[in-house]
């Protein structure tokens, strides 16, 4: 976007409304916000136990990371679990193309943005959905996954990873493990949550807990699997 049509974005955003014109936009933005929460509801709610992928969509098929999130979804299909993604390529592409191979369940909760996230072709048909508005988006990731693997990403993997942890912390979500992928990529962030955000006391040490911070898929698999063990849970019920 350039600075004219940003420009244009704002004038349009305080332009005087009449009450009429405020009433019958929020009026229909809520009939569209019940349609994309009923939609993902009644397809996600048949898909099982899913793990949600997150990282970037940047992240090329030649990267290394892409191949690690490829082997961490492939190696948990293979344990029972289902792999949900924002739908995207980069990172998103990797775990639902690892599933795919894997056989496994490939759900993919795409965004409608203005530089069209198309959604990858690793996905199953049945599993695919569109939304225009990212917390109904997020709602789906939090509800109807068991698990959350963090790869390397931006703003929006920031966001999403963040979301979980909140919830989490505030008991709004059953305590899943958290697994973050990549300590050098993350190592600056968390050193400075650990020096900082706690030093200061705006966390508490236990919120720490968490999340883990893991390199290998292997690992990373593991603490998945662990829990679901300790807790005698089949992912694949």
């Amino acid at each position: 976007m350039d600075k004219r049509e940003e420009e244009q974005m704002i004038r349009r955003a305080f332009k005087p409304k009449t009450w009429n014109e405020i009433k019958s936009h929020d009026s229909w933005s809520v009939f569209k916000i019940m349609s994309e929460f009923v939609d993902g509801f009644e397809k996600l709610a048949r898909i099982g136990p899913c793990v949600a992928i997150f990282g970037s969509a940047r992240t090329r098929s030649d990267h290394p990371t892409y191949r690690l999130t490829e082997e961490i979804a492939y190696l948990l299909t293979k344990k029972g679990f289902g792999i949900i993604t924002g739908g995207g390529p980069g990172i998103m592409e990797a775990g639902n193309k690892g599933a795919h191979f894997a056989g496994g369940k490939s759900v993919g909760v795409n965004i409608d943005l203005p530089f069209e996230q198309k959604p990858n072709p690793f996905i199953d048909p049945d599993k695919y959905i569109e939304y225009q508005y990212f917390f109904v988006r997020k709602v789906m990731f939090m509800r109807y996954s068991q698990g959350y693997i963090v790869l390397p990403g931006g703003f929006g993997t920031m966001d999403e990873l963040f979301e979980a942890i909140t919830l989490i912390q505030t008991q709004k979500l059953v305590r899943f493990p958290i697994v973050i992928v990549g300590k050098k990529y993350w190592e600056g962030l968390f050193s400075w949550i650990q020096t900082t955000m706690l030093e200061e006391k705006n966390i508490g040490r236990e919120d720490l807990e968490i999340f883990t911070i893991v390199d290998t898929a292997e690992e990373a698999v593991k603490i998945i699997d662990d829990f679901y063990q300790k807790y005698a849970l089949k992912p694949n019920f």
